[in-house]
């Protein structure tokens, strides 16, 4: 069966690198970013991630996506934080 969260990403995911980072929007008119996988909402406010793994160039990534993803992706992950373990 086919997991509902994927549709190509490993088009330009695949042995990504990532970075576990608290979301920052890249400019003051940008408020939120998804998930890649789940769609689940990044914010620096409110019941959304605030923080996640991301690629150099903003694909953002929740942690239970990145957990149930990594092997099938082979990320790398370059920095990180104890809470992300």
């Amino acid at each position: 069966m086919t997991d509902w969260r994927l549709h190509g990403q490993e088009r330009y995911l695949k042995q990504a690198d990532l970075r576990w980072s608290v979301y920052e929007p890249p400019s003051e008119e940008w408020d939120h970013d998804h998930c890649e996988f789940c769609t689940g909402k990044f914010a620096t406010l409110g019941r959304d991630f605030t923080e996640g793994f991301s690629t150099e160039d903003q694909h953002w990534i929740c942690k239970e996506c990145y957990e149930d993803f990594k092997s099938q992706f082979g990320w790398k992950v370059i920095s990180s934080v104890d809470s992300a373990s």
